[in-house]
C-alpha cells in the first residue's frame, strides 16, 4: 500500500527538522511547519528531491551563496528562499 499524502507530508517536516546541521534544520523545519500542508503531490516531490542533497551544498542554494542546478531550481526552491523563519 502507498504512503497517504497526510503521512508523507508529516514524514517530511520530521526529515526537514533534522538534516544534519542547525541552519539547514531551521530554514526547512520552518518551512515545512509553515507550507507543507499547502504543497500539491508534484511540489512534494520536488521537495524531497531537495532533501536528497547535501546540507552544506543545498544550504548555500538556500541563501544564494550558489546557484542550484537547473533539476533543482524549482518552484520549491524559490519558496524555501523567500522563506523567513522568524517571520
Amino acid at each position: 500500500m502507498s504512503e497517504t499524502l497526510d503521512a508523507r507530508r508529516k514524514r517530511l517536516k520530521y526529515r526537514s527538522s533534522y538534516t544534519g546541521t542547525k541552519e539547514t534544520d531551521v530554514m526547512l523545519g520552518g518551512f515545512a511547519n509553515r507550507h507543507l500542508a499547502d504543497l500539491d503531490e508534484a511540489q512534494l516531490d520536488r521537495y524531497e528531491h531537495l532533501l536528497e542533497i547535501d546540507d552544506p551544498r543545498l544550504y548555500k542554494w538556500i541563501s544564494g551563496r550558489e546557484p542550484a542546478p537547473e533539476e533543482y531550481d524549482t518552484d520549491v526552491l524559490r519558496m524555501i528562499q523567500n522563506f523567513k523563519p522568524n517571520a
